[in-house]
């Protein structure tokens, strides 16, 4: 066993250290018409055969390592309670929501423009996790290609404003729909598949929706994308300097104010906001119908589903409907925010970090997929000094989350039923 051990770790170390000198220990360089192949400074490749040391260590005592830390969750003083009533939980849960939201409406008045701006990137995120926790939380679709109805929803509101002047309202339920669409289309594919198969189609998806935009030059611009994105607009008054649109008026003329770039950024937020509480509020009250319950059950077993009468097809169409259309309206309120996108901005990285959000904040949980999404995109901008490192340190955290609570941060608590022993 004790060899056994010690051929594992020297294993793991030497993987560590084939996979991570290549990638920090080697950089480029540019030497005229040429580039060149320069190594990293000492500091690094002690820092690399370090990190080498710790794999083998912790492999060789994975068995000790491991049985500490299951330890840990002892020291927590609430582990033993019982569980919280459902009718409770779900009580203090929704006054949480509220409490996020009203919160969220008053601060945004004290804030600098850039910690809102901030924000409205959090609430874009908070639509598209929450989305796709219909997708994989409630129904058990491991869905890798979600950032394809995100593009379907920016590129909606882009093209519609370029062509035919569409403004920010017209494209917003358009693009919902139309994203719905591709969700009801990738859907019946997707009928008799499950697992990895299931996630291997949508990834492919995925990539086709950004190849698409990228090589269709003619409409979408390719490469080169969109600009000139319109802003929303309030009763037909715009927040820029000067009017754009000829019958509109502008924001600070109207009320007799002076201008103030912070008006614009404010009142995308507060749509970015209403938006990001209406999905929350449809989806859990989707959660508490019948759809919802058959999300639910297809998840846990599709063949005992099946037996009960749902229809399969149905519940699959509908869960990747009803995530597609929420990911549409992010889409569209992210399309307007940028005021230029490409098919950069819907990369496969986009879908991994949304699936990330859900897994970290328990899959099926609201309150823990806001969490998630804010802690996810805020911390980053906390420590830009870490910049280079971000990856690496996100996937620390999911395999320390894998290991700790594997469940998520908030997990999502289902109806138990007791029933008295019978003497």
């Amino acid at each position: 066993m004790a060899t056994t051990n010690l051929r594992h770790a020297l294993f793991c170390a030497l993987i560590t250290l084939i996979i991570a000198y290549p990638i920090l220990g080697l950089n480029l360089t540019a030497q005229g018409t040429r580039v060149g192949l320069e190594g990293a400074d000492t500091r690094t490749v002690i820092a690399i055969f370090l990190a080498a040391l710790v794999v083998f260590f912790f492999q060789l005592f994975r068995n000790r390592i491991m049985a500490q830390l299951g330890r840990v969750p002892k020291l927590n003083p609430f582990s033993g309670r019982a569980p919280m009533p459902q009718a409770r939980r779900v009580r203090l849960e929704g006054w949480a929501l509220a409490g996020l939201a009203v919160l969220a409406l008053i601060w945004p008045f004290f804030a600098s423009r850039g910690h809102i701006d901030l924000a409205t990137l959090v609430l874009i995120y908070v639509m598209l996790a929450l989305g796709l926790n219909v997708v994989v939380g409630l129904a058990g679709l491991l869905d890798l290609g979600y950032v394809a109805f995100y593009a379907v929803g920016a590129y909606t509101f882009a093209l519609l404003s370029q062509y035919w002047g569409a403004s920010f309202w017209v494209a917003l339920p358009l693009g919902a729909m139309l994203a719905a669409l591709f969700g009801l289309v990738l859907g019946f594919p997707v009928l008799r598949l499950r697992g990895d198969y299931l996630a291997i189609v949508t990834l492919g998806f995925g990539e086709i929706i950004r190849i698409l935009l990228n090589n269709w030059t003619g409409l979408t611009g390719g490469p080169n994308g969109i600009g000139g994105i319109p802003e929303p607009t309030l009763f037909g008054m715009e927040f820029g300097r000067r009017v754009k649109e000829e019958g509109n008026t502008s924001f600070h003329e109207t009320f007799g104010i002076a201008y103030s770039g912070e008006h614009k950024v404010i009142f995308l937020y507060l749509i970015a906001l209403v938006l990001a509480v209406i999905t929350a509020v449809v989806i859990r009250r989707l959660m508490r119908m019948p759809v919802g319950r058959a999300w639910e059950a297809l998840r846990e077993d599709e063949i005992a589903a099946r037996s009960l009468g749902l229809s399969r097809t149905a519940v699959k169409l509908s869960a990747f409907t009803i995530g597609a259309f929420f990911a549409g309206f992010a889409g569209t309120v992210f399309a307007s925010k940028q005021g230029f996108i490409s098919p950069e901005s819907f990369v496969f990285l986009e879908s991994a970090i949304i699936l990330a959000i859900v897994v970290l904040g328990g899959m099926g949980s609201q309150i823990g997929v806001v969490l998630a999404a804010i802690a996810v995109t805020i911390l980053p901008e906390l420590a830009r000094e870490f910049a280079d490192y971000r990856m690496l340190i996100f996937g620390a955290a999911m395999v320390l989350m894998m290991v700790w609570r594997p469940q998520g941060l908030m997990p999502m608590r289902r109806i138990q039923i007791e029933l008295k022993r019978q003497e």
